[in-house]
């Protein structure tokens, strides 16, 4: 089963290393549903609010301000967005 990958507190270092300044913004109501990522793995980095993505079969992650996050592909997983949210994020080709 594809795992989800947070690393918490980067580096202002880092953050730049990213590029994550420069990926898209996206923002999301509190509400609950089904993402696959059947076609590309995702990275994140969560800017405000606060999700619990729940894998096929596996155990929940929560994940919040200032979270770093690559969804693997092939990532079958459960949205619940528990306060409003606004992240970076891109998509990647593995």
């Amino acid at each position: 089963m594809p795992e989800i990958i947070v690393e918490k507190n980067l580096s202002d270092a880092r953050l730049a290393e990213l590029g994550i300044s420069s990926w898209n913004v996206w923002e999301c109501d509190v509400r609950e549903f089904r993402l696959d990522m059947d076609d590309a793995l995702e990275r994140s980095y969560i800017l405000e609010g606060e999700i619990v993505v729940t894998p096929d079969g596996g155990t929940a992650v929560t994940l919040v301000p200032g979270d770093y996050i690559t969804f693997p592909l092939g990532l079958k997983s459960v949205w619940s967005v528990t306060k409003q949210l606004r992240k970076h994020y891109t998509h990647d080709a593995e």
